[in-house]
């Protein structure tokens, strides 16, 4: 399995993060996929990744629920970061896999909304420079989300073989995943319409949660596993500090939904992971 989106680097892991590493490496678990939040989480991110090589990935970006006044020294920060993280050359663990966690949250506060756009759209539009995807976040904003991606894409001229010969397609410079979907039926065709694939975790197991029949209409191929570790533990384990192992539940319950087995699911959701991101296959 590779968990598409956990935080590592957050303090509910520090007193064990070592062992707990390892637990998951030796659980089976192939890849890690950490996204920051802020500025100040570069380092700490990019530590967790050199130590962990060829098994945590780094992912830089300005989340927005830490969009406040120094935003736009945030963003400087990042950029930069962002630059060098991307350089020719680098060693598999200083090189970032993608620009996240990035998006739009309007529900805790609504302070910052204007500020918050411009965040999104200004990473939206380094991640197409970069050729990067990105990992989206949309919390209580979606029309607004889905709205900005839209207004944001960049297309590029391509060759499709055809029966006539070669012809020139439009294709989408913007490729991501977007985090923790929830969303109903609808919301999901939009974004893969967009070609973004939906990051599916614990919440799916929850009582209450209406996410299985909203996936009727969605490929697996469109599916990345993730955490966002260290919350949203699956049930049985609600409440309890996330971590990648737990993603057996989430498994399990994707079996059931699309009538296979759950190591047709870990195959097909670590290949779309591989895919997005770029990661090495791993050795058999």
């Amino acid at each position: 399995m590779i968990d598409s989106h956990c935080h590592i680097d957050e303090e509910a892991y520090a007193a064990d993060r070592e062992e707990m590493l390892q637990r998951q490496m030796d659980g089976g678990i192939e890849a890690i996929v950490i996204p920051s939040v802020n500025a100040q989480s570069i380092e700490p991110i990019m530590d967790i990744c050199r130590r962990w090589r060829g098994f945590c990935y780094p992912v830089l970006g300005l989340h927005p629920q830490d969009v406040a006044n120094d935003w736009q020294e945030q963003l400087r920060v990042l950029h930069q970061a962002m630059i060098a993280h991307t350089a020719d050359g680098l060693d598999i663990s200083e090189r970032i896999v993608a620009i996240g966690e990035i998006g739009l949250d309007y529900h805790y506060t609504r302070d910052y909304i204007d500020a918050q756009h411009e965040v999104f759209r200004t990473q939206l539009q380094w991640a197409q420079e970069l050729d990067l995807p990105v990992i989206i976040h949309s919390r209580d904003a979606i029309a607004d989300c889905l709205n900005i991606v839209k207004e944001e894409v960049r297309s590029e001229t391509v060759d499709v073989r055809s029966q006539h010969g070669f012809d020139e397609r439009k294709k989408s410079k913007l490729r991501g995943v977007i985090h923790c979907f929830s969303g109903s039926a609808e919301v999901a065709h939009e974004w893969l319409k967009m070609g973004m694939y939906l990051g599916i975790g614990g919440v799916l197991t929850f009582k209450n949660s209406h996410l299985a029949e909203n996936l009727a209409n969605v490929p697996l191929q469109r599916l990345l596993l993730e955490t966002d570790g260290p919350y949203l533990a699956p049930t049985p384990h609600r409440g309890e500090r996330n971590e990648p192992l737990l993603m057996q539940y989430v498994v399990n319950r994707l079996a059931e939904i699309y009538h296979c087995t759950p190591k047709e699911v870990i195959e097909v959701t670590s290949n779309n992971s591989r895919t997005l991101f770029r990661l090495p296959t791993k050795n058999k």
